[in-house]
């Protein structure tokens, strides 16, 4: 089993800042690929800013130039620092994970989602 762990949410005023952070354990040995995704209300599941063991990264093109995604390797954690905040950045913010779990078998794993309010 691999667990992801949310944290970081809350409310922020618009135009300030928050910083999640996502920590995964259990039975890992390789993370592959980290990713920041957000639903709003009545929305769809959208891709915020996902990264690579290589730390390649992309971002939605609604969140460029605000928000920076970041990864410690060795110990499983992936970052999103948002700045400059916008009312419509409100949602339910999950994290993903996907790698080898063990020699022959890979995982997908999701957080429970930490809630991000934005207020105008």
């Amino acid at each position: 089993q691999v667990q992801l762990v949310e944290s970081g949410g809350g409310l922020v005023q618009a135009g300030g800042s928050l910083n999640l952070s996502c920590i995964a354990s259990g039975s890992i040995i390789r993370i592959d690929f980290m990713g920041w995704y957000r639903q709003a209300p009545g929305n769809q599941r959208e891709t915020v800013a996902t990264i690579t063991s290589g730390t390649t990264t992309t971002y939605a093109d609604s969140v460029k130039g605000r928000f920076t995604i970041s990864r410690v390797n060795d110990k499983n954690i992936v970052y999103l620092q948002m700045n400059s905040l916008k009312t419509e950045d409100t949602a339910v913010y999950y994290c993903n994970a996907r790698g080898l779990r063990t020699i022959n078998s890979r995982f997908n794993a999701w957080g429970q989602g930490t809630r991000v309010t934005v207020s105008s």
